[in-house]
């Protein structure tokens, strides 16, 4: 399994100071615990509202539970071109706007970082937001190649507009089962109807101010909404997919050398645009995508 969405909370990285949640520590050996049995392979390991826009937290939760992983950031719309080249040479692969909390006010300026991280590194935008908003958000995201929603997008109200988006190429995080008001199974049905490909499951942990946190339980509801085949995509290759991950059949023969990562392309070379290079350890930069049509667009 591929676990789309999960957050670490290391206590030797302050909060941000504008936050008045608080919650418990969650490291990457409280993660490891939690999910042994689960068969967990890699994961997405993103940045919460309440750890702000520093990144020492988020790269060093991706060195420690290596070259699987990846990371979702969330970032000053300022954020200059080397700034994103590096996070990305560490392993982040996304960025994350957050309107459910308040993290990107400046939607527009948002966008406009979300297009250049797109266009310089091939990075999707993830929106965490109640789907009720999308009609009104539609004509600002709209040029963003690729994007996904978090959480199912929340709102059985706003179910529909989210199906629209799906119709148009949009992902969706199947994570945090416990947080909105959906006929959970019926509306991971109704995505997958739409576009098999579209559902990440995560497992949201540790559900930070969730109503129900995660339970193990939660992969069999979805195994059981959506059927083996559909399941298996939404656990593990659609999220590998979305993010760029190398699948086992796309490494070397024999696997990884222990102490020692894998190195996919050359600078300027095939999975790369020019002067472009996958870190040893992580996936190739992706190549500028062709002329799209807008996930926002049916909206």
């Amino acid at each position: 399994m591929f676990d789309a969405h999960l957050h670490i909370i290391d206590p030797r990285f302050p909060l941000a100071g504008d936050q008045d949640y608080r919650p418990e520590p969650f490291t990457v050996e409280d993660y490891r615990a939690r999910t042994a049995g689960l068969g967990v392979t890699g994961g997405a390991v993103v940045a919460a509202s309440f750890q702000g826009y520093g990144q020492a937290h988020l790269l060093a939760a991706l060195r420690e539970l290596g070259p699987s992983f990846v990371g979702v950031a969330q970032l000053p719309a300022d954020t200059s071109d080397s700034g994103l080249r590096d996070l990305h040479a560490a392993g982040v692969r996304a960025l994350r706007f957050n309107l459910f909390r308040g993290m990107a006010d400046d939607i527009d300026a948002q966008v406009q970082l979300g297009l250049r991280a797109a266009d310089l590194l091939g990075w999707p935008a993830e929106f965490y937001l109640d789907s009720r908003r999308l009609p009104e958000l539609a004509p600002v995201i709209a040029p963003l190649p690729r994007v996904s929603v978090d959480h199912l997008g929340l709102s059985a109200e706003g179910l529909p507009a989210l199906l629209d988006l799906v119709g148009s190429g949009a992902r969706v995080k199947a994570t945090g089962f416990g947080r909105g008001d959906l006929d959970v199974a019926r509306a991971l049905r109704a995505i997958a109807d739409v576009n098999p490909g579209a559902l990440m499951f995560g497992t949201d942990l540790p559900s930070t101010r969730a109503p129900r946190p995660f339970r193990p339980s939660d992969i069999e509801l979805l195994t059981e909404a959506l059927g083996p085949e559909q399941a298996e995509r939404a656990l593990s290759r659609n999220a590998l997919d979305f993010y760029g991950v190398p699948t086992p059949q796309s490494r070397p023969p024999g696997g990884l050398t222990p102490g020692k990562r894998w190195r996919s392309v050359t600078p300027g070379g095939p999975g790369g645009p020019p002067g472009s290079a996958a870190r040893p350890g992580r996936p190739p930069v992706p190549a500028p995508s062709a002329p799209h049509r807008s996930p926002c667009a049916a909206i």
